[in-house]
């Protein structure tokens, strides 16, 4: 085992193996090492996308404001747009790695396979000489002098600069925990608690369990924050890449609404409802939003709306009966019942505080060869690639660093 290592870097995940190879290119006589608790690296990544790991967004130039949370989204507005998502993918295009476009701007590996991401930059890592050490959960991590100790069950290292880029706690399965947030608090920085985020939003509804199973296009809307999408709805929540995006924003206690016939105005809805009133007058009023919406979620409309017997015809309905199903048909309430577990959860908010950290080379503000990157830090993106193109940047930033 190599004495003293000139960096060693915590976390093989996609922040970790990015770094590691940029630091050995940027200066190939330096030793560098890769330090991973699981049997192998990469695991998280082998699991996003689905399986097919949707590795950055072309959304991505710079505009942090309407993509990411975080005490550190303004300050990765400049990172973000020296290393955009067409960089990103000429950065992989030199590892080996096609790429394709999707119609939401999410970019994948042209064979839909996360595995082709990792094995790229594994294969870097053999040939530029970075070191993986695999089952190795650090115990303890100091600095004695100008040198790094980290301690594992199994083996002692020393290292001189120390990039810490293990993750949050999402995903626990594949490895997710705060040791990365433990380590930076005990060199003196100001951290903030991990929350799950990007997950489902467990709601309060007598409505649920008549919609398990369904799936709608709806706008869906938070207080100030609005998304347009596909809400699943399941015994406990709703779900959907429409709903993980506000679960970065929800609290217990918070009002969901949703918008189930989005592309039409109130007043227009009124009208067709009405002409459904007239024309299905002698059918069972549970068949008046036929067409409209799906009848499960019809029934839960109608329910809501305060009509609750269905042997009334159509017909039978009053002016103020339409008013109050149209009404419902567009702001359809669910209150947020909790915060999911990590379990569900895509990434995690929270981290290291942002202005503890220097975004021109991802060092550390209070102590010298301290490095982070990638969910450690406290900044959060929305679904479709931002994340993980975050977890790359910031790697190559602080690799270019080291």
């Amino acid at each position: 085992m190599r004495r003293v290592w000139d960096v060693l870097i915590l976390g093989g995940g996609a922040a970790g193996l990015i770094c590691a190879i940029e630091t050995k290119r940027r200066s190939g006589a330096k030793s560098v090492a890769i330090i991973e608790k699981n049997d192998r690296v990469g695991k998280k990544l082998l699991a996003t996308g689905n399986g097919r790991c949707n590795l950055t967004n072309m959304k991505i130039n710079g505009n942090t404001r309407d993509y990411y949370v975080g005490s550190f989204s303004k300050q990765a507005e400049r990172l973000l747009r020296e290393f955009d998502a067409d960089a990103l993918r000429r950065y992989f295009s030199g590892l080996g790695l096609l790429t394709r476009e999707d119609s939401e701007g999410r970019c994948y590996p042209i064979t839909n396979q996360a595995s082709s991401v990792l094995d790229v930059l594994r294969f870097a890592c053999e040939r530029d000489g970075v070191e993986i050490l695999c089952g190795e959960l650090p115990h303890s991590v100091k600095k004695n002098g100008e040198l790094f100790q980290i301690k594992t069950a199994q083996n002692d290292y020393t290292a001189r600069k120390l990039v810490i880029a293990c993750g949050s706690k999402a995903a626990p399965k594949l490895g997710g925990s705060a040791g990365g947030l433990d380590i930076a608090r005990n060199f003196g920085h100001k951290i903030i608690p991990f929350s799950p985020a990007l997950c489902p939003v467990p709601v309060k509804s007598d409505l649920l369990r008549s919609l398990k199973g369904l799936r709608a296009k709806a706008a869906v809307r938070l207080r100030e924050h609005a998304e347009i999408g596909e809400v699943q709805f399941t015994e406990n929540a709703l779900s959907g890449i429409c709903v993980f995006n506000l679960s970065l924003f929800a609290k217990p206690g918070d009002e969901i609404t949703l918008d189930l016939l989005s592309d039409y105005a109130e007043e227009t809805v009124f009208e067709l409802i009405a002409e459904n009133k007239n024309r299905f007058s002698a059918l069972s009023a549970d068949n008046l939003l036929t067409g409209m919406l799906q009848k499960r979620l019809a029934q839960a409309v109608m329910k809501q709306a305060g009509v609750t017997n269905f042997s009334l015809n159509c017909s039978d309905l009053s002016v103020e009966d339409i008013k109050a199903i149209t009404h419902t048909v567009k702001h359809l309430p669910f209150t947020v019942n909790k915060v999911s577990g990590f379990e569900q959860a895509q990434c995690a908010t929270g981290g290291v505080l942002g202005s503890e950290i220097n975004e021109h080379t991802m060092e550390s503000k209070k102590m010298k060869n301290l490095f982070f990157c990638g969910e450690v830090i406290d900044i959060c993106g929305l679904c479709g690639g931002f994340n993980l193109h975050f977890a790359f940047a910031s790697g190559h930033r602080a690799g270019g660093s080291l």
